[in-house]
């Protein structure tokens, strides 16, 4: 039954790990081939790479997180030195968070659609951001408003809590 579970888990994990490498892909790919080629402005084009860095770059720790947890999962606690690593990085998306907003607000794109573009970026990065770090938004549509009400405590941020110092 246990060994069931755990299969179960590291499944989802793989999808999970995959599906979110397989987005930062996709946001880079269409940032690059098609929105950035539409931009004349160089303001422009560097408030959408101050949103699509932060956003990138959770999406990539996300993705590589999940594919480690697999092989933890229902066995051990998260290793100390993938640990520790979360903890700085956690850190340090902060702040390529803050300073991706400075980005966004300083290159204020001239052009409304590049705009809405790069804060609906940066507003996507730092959701996903509070969602692996702070608390739990991932939700199924139907457990949502009841879901993020209880403030669960996201897994990854669960797994540093549980690891050795």
């Amino acid at each position: 039954m246990l060994e069931r579970r755990q299969d179960e888990l590291r499944s989802t994990y793989l999808r999970l790990g995959t599906g979110e490498l397989a987005a930062a892909g996709v946001f880079a790919v269409a940032a690059v081939t098609v929105v950035l080629p539409r931009l004349a402005d160089p303001g422009d084009r560097a408030a959408l790479w101050s949103a699509l860095v932060p956003l990138l770059l959770v999406l990539v720790q996300a993705g590589a997180y999940w594919l480690l947890a697999r092989t933890w999962v229902g066995r051990a606690p998260m290793p100390p030195g993938v640990a520790s690593t979360y903890r700085a990085l956690r850190v340090l998306t902060a702040g390529v968070l803050a300073a991706g907003l400075v980005g966004v607000v300083a290159w204020w794109p001239r052009d409304a659609g590049a705009s809405v573009l790069a804060a609906g970026i940066w507003t996507f990065a730092a959701a996903e951001y509070v969602n692996y770090y702070v608390v739990r938004l991932a939700y199924p549509v139907r457990q949502l408003p009841a879901g993020v009400g209880r403030r669960r405590a996201p897994r990854l941020a669960l797994d540093l809590r549980a690891a050795r110092p």
